[in-house]
């Protein structure tokens, strides 16, 4: 998979992207991730991105010139035409479901927006999906383009050191993950589950069905 990002700033991701699965999935050939500024696909002196909203109201709006330039530019880089996002509050919220269809694209081009949004051409022009990874207000994004590569990647063959660890999470059947214990067998006085302990897989499998379940059940109204 290729994942291209479009962004006022780049260096936001060397450091998320330089360790643990990511870097292994890149370090691997599993995933490219190009970054490419924006900016330079400004015209003028101050290689101007952004503007005042007509009609009025507060904040600046992201032009659609530079984003469709860096766009075209960065579609042209590969054959394989990439799936246009846009990181956005108005886009359906994240979960596991669309995490999964995404991880089946060979191409995504993800484009982190600024200040109080993007201008409506570029999505109408790009025929771009909106995604929000939640209710509430972050100053870029950014930040939901790094949750939406990490939560891509993870899906994607041989990403993840167990092949079967991405189906033994959480929301991968619709439930949480069941609770999990490790060494020591006693810690403060808390004891792992005699039924843990037993050795016999099918009351193992069914506990862990069962805290799952109460788990799920249990889970504060909206988060589902």
């Amino acid at each position: 998979m290729r994942i291209d990002v479009l962004t006022l700033f780049p260096e936001m991701f060397e450091s998320p992207l330089a360790y643990s699965i990511l870097k292994r999935a890149q370090d691997e050939k599993i995933v490219k991730i190009v970054l490419s500024n924006i900016r330079d696909f400004a015209e003028g002196k101050y290689n101007k991105v952004d503007d005042k909203p007509y009609g009025g109201g507060p904040g600046m709006v992201m032009m659609p010139g530079p984003v469709f330039e860096c766009f075209e530019h960065v579609q042209a880089q590969s054959a394989e035409a990439g799936k246009a996002i846009l990181l956005s509050p108005q886009g359906e919220r994240l979960n596991q479901q669309i995490v999964r269809r995404l991880s089946s694209q060979k191409r995504l081009i993800l484009i982190a927006g600024r200040y109080e949004g993007f201008d409506e051409r570029i999505r109408i022009g790009l025929d771009a999906e909106q995604i929000s990874i939640g209710d509430y207000v972050l100053s870029g994004g950014e930040l939901a383009a790094m949750v939406l590569i990490d939560a891509v990647v993870r899906l994607l063959e041989g990403a993840l050191g167990d092949a079967d660890s991405a189906l033994d999470e959480s929301f991968t059947d619709g439930l949480l993950e069941y609770p999990q214990y490790t060494r020591p067998e006693v810690f403060c006085q808390m004891k792992v589950p005699d039924v843990l302990l037993s050795g016999d897989h099918a009351k193992i499998a069914e506990w862990r069905k069962k805290q799952s379940l109460e788990r799920t059940k249990k889970k504060p109204a909206g988060l589902t």
